[in-house]
């Protein structure tokens, strides 16, 4: 059962003679579940495809759907709501909040959207992601693996359908970001979740489910891992 389409996406930045294509045409289905890793080379177009599947970005033409509902039915203002609460986004940069601690990075948008905040659910989190010990510190106390299990946790937090990591590993050395993505899949085959990452590593793609190759805007290839 697919949770996320995409359909026909077109993206070109500026107009005319200056207009640059990044997506052209772009077809796509993700299961319920399913973690998928979409892998190019810098300007293939991976990162525009993960904004526009994220809503982050709207494309010159054709449609994204989650749960069957189209995001160009949204204004502004609802699609940030629906990102917020359909949505998880781990980036390279680990946008931690500098002067809070790990529990209060990883609570901080149920806060700011009037959430309570289920603190088993939460905990439960925490100790899946092997941060128990460390919820009193603050970010510039952890590692650089530590900071990113910290931003999946707050991912994580709000139980959104789709996970979608941009270059989550792109910080870290080759072991630890081994170790972050297998924390990040144990923790969406527990809970339920789909996983949209996109990679230039070859490696850290291969735990993936399905790998999508993207080249020039368009999908050059597909595998199926199982």
């Amino acid at each position: 059962m697919s949770i996320l389409k995409a359909n026909d996406l077109v993206k070109v930045y500026g107009q005319g003679e200056n207009g640059v294509r990044a997506l052209s045409g772009v077809n796509l289905e993700v299961n319920k579940g399913e973690f998928l890793a979409i892998v190019g080379t810098s300007g293939s177009g991976k990162s525009t495809l993960l904004h526009m599947l994220g809503g982050l970005d709207r494309p010159t033409s054709g449609e994204v759907t989650i749960d069957d509902f189209p995001l160009s039915k949204l204004t502004d203002d609802e699609l940030t709501i629906f990102r917020r609460r359909k949505i998880g986004f781990v980036f390279q940069a680990f946008n931690l909040v500098p002067v809070l601690n790990v529990y209060e990075n990883i609570v901080l948008p149920l806060e700011l959207d009037g959430e309570k905040i289920d603190t088993d659910y939460v905990e439960e989190i925490i100790d899946t992601l092997m941060l128990s010990a460390k919820k009193e510190a603050l970010p510039n106390q952890l590692s650089g693996g530590q900071q990113q299990r910290v931003a999946i946790a707050r991912a994580l937090a709000f139980r959104p359908a789709i996970i979608l990591a941009d270059e989550p590993t792109g910080n870290l050395d080759s072991k630890t970001g081994q170790d972050v993505l297998s924390l990040l899949k144990i923790s969406a085959e527990k809970y339920g979740q789909t996983i949209v990452m996109i990679t230039h590593n070859d490696e850290i793609a291969q735990l993936a489910d399905r790998i999508i190759r993207i080249e020039d805007g368009h999908i050059a290839s597909e595998s199926k891992r199982r």
